[in-house]
């Protein structure tokens, strides 16, 4: 695992970080829905502003769009046209088991898929990756009996494409080209097209959302995931690149090797 203290906070990664901050605004209807309702009515004492219409206009577009999202049709259309970009499990070995970190809620779930994937011997390593994420998923993978010598990762990245950067800059020397990749099923699109740029073999294998997330926070988490798909393409993160040289020392504890790939399971 890689030092902690070696890490880097990139602009990529405030910019995930505000964006998750973002996102815990907006599942308050509490605090957006007034905050909507007076950009609709304040203009009206302004009659004498030249743009009083115009701003009233766009806080009427925001309130249909985010009532829009409040509701269960939206999301399970959302939910749907994400999941049709998902091809399924193809049930073959792998060199790794990619285990990506979406926070203490979703840690549970996903270290029971990684755990059980790698007992029915799927891959001889799972590899944790995300800031916040990565020791703890480590840990909870030694404590359902996963060995230590199986377990490694990165806990540097920030956003999904820092996710796969930082995987690939680590594994891809090592001569470790096949993924399963572990993640919930609105990031899983995103995730597979981010990895699959940097040369990765990638099969997706979900991970169940955390029954703690109620549907309001599921519905809202959707459109993220639909606005993070779009704005990727629009950087080009999905076209075939060169997996750049990370902030970190690439040197992995105990070194993960092609012998290491090779060997049986337990």
């Amino acid at each position: 695992m890689i030092d902690l203290s070696a890490c880097q906070v990139t602009a990529a990664g405030r910019w995930g970080g505000l964006s998750w901050r973002l996102y815990n605004v907006l599942v308050q209807p509490q605090l957006i829905l007034p905050l909507l309702a007076a950009l609709i009515a304040a203009p009206r004492a302004f009659s004498g502003w030249r743009f009083h219409r115009q701003t009233s206009l766009v806080g009427v577009g925001l309130l249909l769009a985010y009532l829009m999202m409040m509701t269960p049709l939206a999301a399970r259309l959302g939910d749907r046209g994400l999941a049709v970009l998902i091809a399924a499990d193809d049930g073959q070995p792998a060199d790794a088991i990619v285990v990506l970190g979406r926070g203490h809620e979703f840690r549970p779930s996903r270290v029971q898929v990684a755990a059980d994937l790698w007992q029915q011997q799927r891959a001889p390593l799972i590899f944790a990756s995300g800031r916040g994420d990565a020791l703890e998923i480590s840990q909870m993978l030694e404590a359902a009996g996963v060995p230590p010598a199986a377990i490694e990762g990165e806990p540097c990245s920030a956003t999904t494409n820092e996710n796969a950067e930082f995987t690939a800059a680590l594994l891809e020397p090592q001569g470790v080209k096949r993924l399963i990749l572990v993640t919930d099923s609105p990031h899983m699109a995103r995730s597979v097209w981010t990895f699959r740029s940097l040369g990765f073999e990638v099969v997706p294998h979900v991970s169940p959302m955390p029954q703690e997330l109620d549907r309001h926070r599921q519905r809202f988490l959707v459109f993220r995931e639909w606005g993070g798909l779009i704005s990727y393409g629009l950087m080009g993160r999905y076209f075939a690149r060169q997996v750049p040289e990370p902030s970190f020392s690439t040197s992995l504890t105990p070194l993960i090797s092609r012998q290491l790939i090779r060997i049986g399971f337990p």
